[in-house]
């Protein structure tokens, strides 16, 4: 066992990979609990999948493929946060709208190319064993940065979360909270293109927190919690990934998807066997009547 715990160690690349895995799953864990409070999940799949046409641009341009992506991704989510401020339309509906043409857009531009390469190939699945010693570094501030953003803005970001009405009447910007929540989860899904690539990240960012709320209703333990869960997840998946050769982002969304389901049956107070209880505490009272 303990040769299998320190054998990946021995590998520079593995040592960064775990580093850069480990980081991203820490700032999406924190991330995530204000996409979970909000019930804006969607969301993350229609930023990561409007990053498509930037970073098929980006190739078509001989230009950098994650700053395309996040200039795409950024671009569409401002323009969601914008148009939903009308209240006619849900929040939903409006990130469907944009979803759907900037990944239709993606498919034209992407049509346009002679074919698929390995740094497409390499943004839509991932490719955290890959990364270089800068890539850290950037990881790690960048991670700093939005978590220290999120933790700033905590309390009117959770206010605007659970009632937009009420929050507006007691001054808060609504408008101005809800860019920089899009543009945060913007940046923290371009930041874990890496580790999971585009058509995993989703699990990354709600995963965690979604674990983490079945295990307190306390915001900071919540938030905790998700970034434990998410850091640790990550780092189990690839060991997993190294142990049995497999896709590093794939083990890494499935070991977080056992995590998950592990609370959702053996958490404390909304775990499967608190539900069952409850469940039939009426039934046995009735019959003792």
């Amino acid at each position: 066992m303990i040769d299998f715990l320190l054998a990946p160690w021995e590998l520079p690349f593995m040592q960064r990979a775990f580093a850069v895995a480990t980081i991203t799953g820490l700032v999406c864990g924190v991330v995530g609990v204000y996409v979970v409070l909000r019930g804006m999940a969607f969301i993350g799949e229609a930023v990561s999948h409007s990053a498509f046409p930037g970073v098929t641009l980006a190739y078509a341009f001989q230009g950098n493929l994650l700053l395309g992506g996040a200039l795409a991704g950024l671009t569409t989510s401002l323009l969601i946060a914008l148009v939903s401020q009308n209240r006619r339309l849900k929040e939903d509906t409006v990130i469907g709208v944009f979803f759907s043409c900037a990944f239709g857009l993606g498919l034209v531009l992407a049509s346009t190319q002679d074919g698929w390469s390995t740094d497409l190939s390499s943004f839509l699945f991932g490719q955290v064993l890959a990364v270089g010693p800068e890539d850290v570094w950037t990881a790690a501030g960048f991670g700093a940065a939005l978590v220290t953003v999120v933790l700033l803005l905590s309390r009117p970001l959770v206010a605007v979360s659970l009632d937009r009405e009420t929050a507006r009447a007691a001054g808060l910007p609504v408008l101005r909270l809800d860019l920089t929540l899009y543009a945060v989860v913007t940046a923290t899904i371009v930041m874990s293109l890496e580790a999971v690539g585009n058509i995993l990240v989703l699990s990354l960012l709600i995963t965690p927190a979604a674990a983490a709320r079945m295990l307190t209703e306390r915001l900071w333990t919540m938030t905790l919690l998700a970034s434990l869960i998410g850091g640790t997840g990550a780092l189990a998946g690839l060991y997993v990934s190294y142990a049995y050769d497999l896709a590093a982002g794939g083990c890494i969304v499935c070991v977080l998807t056992l995590l998950f389901t592990a609370t959702w049956c053996l958490a404390p107070r909304h775990g499967l066997p608190s539900r069952l209880r409850r469940r039939t505490r009426p039934a046995l009272a009735s019959e003792a009547g």
